[in-house]
């Protein structure tokens, strides 16, 4: 599932090709995505981008009276093309510029493809998430904050896009192995002094995941069709049974809020 890094390498690979492009046209092949995609979206066709951002794991495409918001769900990516291509069976959506052809394909179909035009922050997907991770809002003392009284465990805690956006499965894991804190703590037992490092840690592993551009586990690669390559420096995720890098204890797993957990048992309490 593409998380945060990966929806972070996607926008700066389609930047260069969409800054300041025309839009042409939007050609929607199968509108079934998570949400079916409205007419409204042709609202865009004939405007220059004026401006492209990511909030969490949303691409805004920004033009004059709203935006597209395009959400790649969890198999979705966007490809650019400078010449012609038939589309496959699973390339949904074209967004035609005077430049190139971005094009969205996804196979499972959780991704989605919006018209916004109210203020961003206003949309009911993007209104009550929490700070951006690698953003000057957060840090640990936001985190031990809204902690205080929770009785959930601290990797659930820190997934929650309400606390904090894009900290997904993966790069939850690392997080709390290189701050050396147990995945099932209870969020509210631990110290202000500990978030400060487990804050620390996201932005670490979150800022090389994206200099590596992303972690390619299973279906993502970047805008020209490359994977990523931060895979190769996992220190504990989908490492079950192999030796812990810093005492040489088998990393095991554990399932936690439905998803699986990495750690070692000896370095994270």
């Amino acid at each position: 599932m593409p998380e945060l890094p990966e929806v972070e390498t996607t926008r700066r690979g389609i930047a260069p090709w969409l800054d300041g492009a025309v839009i042409e046209r939007i050609v929607v092949r199968d509108p079934r995505l998570r949400w079916p995609v409205a007419d409204d979206v042709h609202r865009a066709e004939g405007q220059r981008v004026t401006r492209l951002a990511r909030r969490a794991k949303y691409l805004l495409v920004s033009v004059d009276g709203g935006a597209l918001m395009l959400h790649l769900g969890m198999s979705g990516s966007v490809r650019v093309l400078t010449t012609s291509a038939e589309p496959g069976r699973h390339d949904h959506v074209d967004i035609v510029t005077d430049r190139a052809t971005l094009r969205f394909n996804d196979p499972r179909r959780f991704g989605s493809l919006h018209w916004v035009d109210e203020p961003l922050d206003a949309h009911a997907l993007l209104r009550d998430l929490g700070p951006e991770p690698l953003g000057p809002d957060f840090d640990g003392d936001h985190l031990w904050r809204l902690s205080r009284g929770a009785r959930r465990s601290v990797k659930t805690f820190i997934m929650d896009g309400k606390v904090v956006v894009g900290v997904g499965n993966i790069y939850a894991s690392e997080a709390l192995y290189m701050a050396g804190i147990h995945p099932t703590r209870h969020a509210g037992r631990v110290s202000r002094a500990r978030y400060d490092g487990l804050a620390a840690a996201i932005r670490d592993v979150l800022g090389r995941a994206i200099e590596a551009g992303g972690t390619t586990l299973r279906d993502f690669s970047s805008a020209q069709g490359t994977p990523g390559y931060f895979a190769q420096d996992l220190l504990v995720y989908d490492r079950e049974g192999q030796a812990c890098f810093q005492c040489g204890d088998a990393i095991r797993r554990r399932v936690i809020g439905q998803r699986a957990s990495y750690y070692c048992p000896r370095c994270q309490r």
